[in-house]
């Protein structure tokens, strides 16, 4: 119920997969032994290099160089600020326990996703300049998605969980006599997706959490601490942070929204044939016959317009 989606981050891990993420130890020798057996470090090399690991970091290597060498060709900057300020907004999606976790599931540092964003920053600076949205493309995209678009009645909250009534009670007890509310969820909640973050849940729709939970939330008064709730997960203390109507989509509450949507999904589009163009006028010289396959071989060149633009899809 209460475990947020970390699908909207894996965007920056699925960009780049980026070697050498830690690492250490003899560049020659041994890698391993099993019962004595010594599994040799260039038996390693030569599995890794063989498979598609190895030409996937290859590639991977090449474009970073390429994109770098991009942006110092046509001056474009991307400075660490407006990086750091890309990471913020996804770490934000995350517990501090959460972002470390995945960071090591994805064998990556705070470097690599740092150097991941800013490859990302350049590539969109690099084909925004061919992009273009108009009015006609917003004003069809919204006729097309009202089901997507259009927003539930929505409520912020945030809760502290507790296994059992007796604990529930002692910490409205507590919250009652001017305890923090934020204090209490890291000290007593159970639900490691939001005690870090005082009990925070975010904006939910109906239908997003069980039943019992949801009728609370829907029902309390904004800035009023609740009676205990139960769920199959324990004991609920929820306190109603904002409350959102249902809306309507229209251009002047979801065009930007629109605009930012379409311009994406062009730059999704655009980005494969930018860099398969930069390969192809690179001088790229691979001398591993076991990687001579490495790189991808490159997209045909979308035609050139030839009228009014393709209408969204749905």
């Amino acid at each position: 119920m209460l475990n947020r989606s970390l699908a909207a981050c894996a965007v920056i891990f699925s960009v780049f997969v980026l070697p050498g993420c830690g690492g250490g130890g003899d560049s020659g020798g041994n890698v391993a032994s099993v019962d004595g057996q010594n599994i040799t470090r260039a038996d390693f090399d030569a599995k890794m290099e063989a498979g598609p690991q190895g030409k996937s970091t290859l590639t991977q290597l090449v474009q970073a160089i390429l994109i770098e060498n991009y942006a110092k060709a046509n001056n474009i900057d991307v400075s660490d600020a407006d990086v750091q300020k890309k990471e913020d907004a996804i770490k934000a999606r995350f517990t501090d326990a959460q972002w470390q976790q995945t960071l090591a599931q994805q064998g990556f540092t705070e470097d690599d996703v740092h150097r991941i964003l800013r490859d990302q920053a350049i590539l969109q600076k690099a084909v925004d300049a061919t992009i273009v949205v108009t009015p006609a493309d917003i004003q069809d995209y919204l006729s097309k998605n009202h089901a997507t678009l259009d927003t539930a009645e929505q409520v912020r909250a945030r809760h502290i969980l507790v296994p059992d009534l007796k604990t529930a009670e002692l910490v409205e007890a507590k919250l009652k006599a001017g305890a923090k509310f934020e204090d209490l969820a890291k000290q007593y909640s159970t639900d490691p997706s939001s005690k870090d973050k005082g009990g925070d849940l975010g904006y939910f729709s109906r239908g997003q959490m069980v039943p019992t939970f949801q009728a609370a939330a829907f029902s309390q008064k904004i800035g009023v601490v609740g009676p205990p709730v139960k769920s199959p997960f324990g004991f609920h203390i929820i306190e109603v942070l904002d409350k959102k109507p249902p809306q309507v989509a229209t251009l002047a509450n979801s065009g930007d929204k629109i605009k930012t949507l379409l311009q994406q999904q062009q730059e999704q589009a655009q980005i494969p044939q930018f860099l398969a163009n930069l390969r192809a006028k690179a001088n790229i010289v691979i001398y591993d016959s076991r990687l001579k396959d490495a790189l991808p071989t490159p997209p045909p060149a979308a035609p050139p317009p030839t009228g009014a633009p393709a209408p969204a899809s749905t």
